[in-house]
């Protein structure tokens, strides 16, 4: 398929400046892949299409203050790190904006009284750098840094807890997983009261967040290797539920981008790849079953699955999403869970009742 094919106009006001208060006042457009019904409600309604059994699967990365401001030590000029991921104790996938900030180069980073030194020591695709830092940088992390959010919104942001969901746990991520920031916790607790169940994975939101894709034939893009991990106790409360008939529920692309690593991984490695503890009999006997995925090897706790249409979906039923960029791989992705000519029919119809977009907008559950 061609990127065009994934393109759309969305007028510059319907993207969403600001988060909505409380957290669950937001509207959602509830679209039905098999029917192409679509319904405009409220976020909080959500608990109507939820049903005792079910399963959300929330991914809990939290965002770090991954934006840096530093100066180069011979000239002075100013560059910008966005920390993606971390490689070592001391070494970082950034993205860095600034003139000529080449391999070698020396950096300062001061703010709030301290005070770090970085040199960049090797070269990636485009402003891609790997960044070497003088000390790990987590102990001041939190002096040094502020709370990135995406270029598309420029009004500032007076509370930056705004910008994590209410189930963050692990620092790590450069963005927010933005389905999640419509849940509030009684919002949760009133799911769980109906039965509806809650399953964790964590994905840190990286490089191909902020990377658009320029390729026009969509297969010649390259996706980057973000963090995953699915550990033993939610594939458990996931591979139950499905046995019992209960639907899958991903909360944004992320978590479903996780679950279906994991599905792939347990089709492709069999037990291997599964803590004694987990539930062998459902692993050998359903068809999309999830694996604890968190191999040995830090490297490979990541995924670089690309979902584009004519994706087979192993895991997840159903998915809650925001309204994505054009010609980004999220409406890649969600263009493989429904039809793709259905999703740009139900954008168009959204803009049209001047839905809010993007990270602080409106959302979208798709059965």
């Amino acid at each position: 398929m061609k990127l065009t094919d994934f393109d759309y106009h969305l007028p510059p006001e319907r993207i969403a400046q600001t988060p909505l208060e409380p957290r669950d006042a937001s509207r959602l457009l509830v679209l039905h892949r098999e029917t192409g019904q679509r319904e405009h409600r409220q976020f909080t309604d959500i608990i109507d299409y939820l049903r005792a059994g079910d399963v959300l699967v929330l991914n809990q990365t939290r965002v770090i203050p991954a934006r840096l401001h530093a100066h180069k030590a011979e000239t002075g000029g100013a560059v910008e790190l966005l920390l993606l991921r971390q490689l070592t104790d001391t070494r970082w996938e950034t993205l860095v904006g600034g003139k000529r900030a080449t391999t070698g180069t020396q950096l300062v980073i001061n703010h709030n009284g301290a005070s770090l030194q970085a040199t960049i020591v090797a070269e990636g695709h485009e402003s891609q750098r790997t960044v070497e830092f003088s000390a790990p940088i987590e102990n001041v992390l939190y002096d040094l840094g502020e709370v990135p959010l995406p270029p598309y919104i420029t009004t500032p942001l007076n509370d930056p807890e705004r910008y994590q969901t209410v189930f963050s746990r692990i620092e790590g991520s450069a963005a927010a997983p933005t389905a999640g920031l419509h849940f509030t916790g009684d919002l949760l607790l009133a799911l769980q009261a109906k039965g509806v169940k809650l399953a964790y994975c964590t994905l840190h939101i990286g490089l191909d967040t902020f990377a658009p894709v320029k390729e026009e034939d969509i297969e010649d893009h390259q996706i980057h290797r973000e963090y995953a991990q699915l550990n033993a106790d939610n594939a458990r409360i996931i591979n139950d539920a499905k046995l019992a008939g209960g639907r899958i529920i991903a909360v944004g692309t992320t978590a479903a981008r996780t679950l279906e690593s994991a599905a792939i991984r347990s089709a492709t490695f069999g037990t291997d790849y599964n803590d004694p503890t987990s539930i062998q009999q459902t692993l050998n006997n359903m068809d999309g079953n999830l694996c604890p995925w968190r191999p040995v090897m830090a490297i490979d706790e990541a995924t670089d699955l690309y979902i584009t249409p004519g994706h087979h979906f192993r895991a997840v039923h159903a998915m809650i999403t925001n309204f994505h960029l054009p010609k980004s791989t999220l409406l890649m992705m969600i263009s493989a869970f429904a039809e793709r000519g259905l999703i740009l029919e139900t954008y168009q119809e959204a803009i049209e009742r001047e839905y809010r977009f993007y990270s602080f907008g409106d959302a979208m559950l798709i059965l």
